[in-house]
């Protein structure tokens, strides 16, 4: 009986449209981590050689996130990806104070989640900022969420994981600043996607692995110092106790890969902004794009169109009997009958029949024209 994994292989002719759920990893991330598990399996926290060599990637790992953000390698704890960094930094804002969250109802389900159990438990007020077209928080309703003085936190994310939406980061942090308000960005989706230069300055700021063509189950936390952080999980003392458990040293390796080829991202989606435009315009008078998921600034790589007569997560499975992967909302919001809450704030029953589609740096111009025949056959049927 062999010890290998028996996984089907993947078929050569897909098109794989779902780069907001993850990323493909990069090849020189999968030799790194074979590599490393070959060399540098050690548990990093040992003090002999082999717990060193293993340590050694873990300090890389934490060196390139803090090269990519622009902030120090003591500021960064590794995570097991976005969702708890945003846990851990929400959490860690109200771990000795109580007061007003103010955040938007288009947020990631883990900052929405963890906000809802904070109010739960009394600790948290929850004060929701109002969108407009594509999801954007407007300045001027931030502004006055932040008014009444008593807010403890702001928490925006940097580029919305359903339409694309480029969120006024820089002008929220100035905003929170200038009153002693505190801002987590959730930056899941933003970097290696985007320029990202104006998220400097956050007091916290997630990011994931997977999203940058890394492996899954890493990522990280970013803290300026002063911003407290308290751990809501115990045991060891790693991370300086605020993550407690064995660091991984193989997800380390392929991270650190990662993190280094994300600084050039944003100059390789600048191209994908035109495959994106092309599959919009081959689709259009088939899918709908209503002034409410047309965000004014988005990512270059996000579209997500609605077709009418359709459920999209029905839309979805065929397209995948077509050999095109493709989502219907937020993985991490999959597996309910309800359409995307994001989308359904914004255009309400509609919301259903939306399908987005999200290209990266490897997706080529064979690939959109695959999409659009394949959705072009799969209308036919239904007409």
């Amino acid at each position: 009986m062999s010890d290998r994994a028996t996984v089907p292989e993947r078929e050569p002719s897909r098109a794989y449209l779902d780069w907001n759920a993850t990323a493909p990893p990069l090849e020189a991330a999968l030799v790194a981590m074979h590599e490393a598990g070959r060399i540098a399996w050690a548990n990093p926290a040992s003090v002999h050689g082999d717990g060193r060599r293993a340590r050694r990637l873990v300090e890389e790992a934490r060196a390139e996130v803090a090269a990519l953000t622009g902030y120090n390698p003591r500021d960064v704890v590794l995570t097991s990806g976005g969702t708890e960094a945003n846990n851990l930094a929400i959490r860690s804002a109200f771990s000795d104070v109580r007061g007003v969250l103010v955040l938007s109802r288009a947020e990631h389900p883990s900052v929405l989640r963890v906000a809802e159990a904070l109010e739960r438990e009394g600790v948290a007020t929850l004060r929701w900022v109002p969108t407009g077209p594509g999801a954007v928080v407007a300045m001027e309703a931030l502004e006055r969420a932040l008014a009444p003085g008593d807010v403890a936190l702001v928490a925006l994310q940097a580029v919305n994981q359903e339409t694309g939406a480029l969120q006024p980061i820089a002008d929220a942090i100035a905003a929170c600043h200038s009153r002693n308000v505190r801002i987590h960005v959730d930056a899941v989706q933003a970097y290696g996607r985007v320029t990202t230069d104006h998220l400097f300055g956050a007091d916290t700021l997630a990011v994931a692995s997977h999203k940058l063509r890394g492996p899954k189950g890493i990522g990280a936390l970013v803290a300026r110092p002063g911003a407290r952080l308290a751990a809501y999980t115990f045991g060891g003392s790693q991370e300086r106790g605020l993550r407690p458990g064995t660091v991984d040293p193989v997800a380390s390796a392929g991270f650190a890969v990662a993190l280094r080829h994300a600084r050039g991202g944003p100059a390789r989606y600048a191209a994908v902004a035109a495959l994106r435009d092309a599959l919009e315009a081959a689709l259009e008078g088939a899918a709908e794009r209503p002034v409410e998921l047309r965000p004014a600034a988005r990512a270059p790589h996000v579209a997500n169109l609605l077709f009418p007569g359709f459920e999209g997560p029905e839309l979805v499975a065929a397209l995948d009997l077509e050999g095109v992967s493709a989502s219907s909302g937020s993985a991490c919001s999959a597996g309910t009958s309800e359409p995307s809450p994001v989308l359904a704030a914004l255009v309400g029953q509609a919301a259903r029949a939306a399908v987005r589609f999200s290209l990266g740096e490897t997706t080529t111009e064979a690939d959109v024209e695959h999409a659009v025949r394949a959705l072009r056959v799969i209308l036919a049927r239904r007409a």
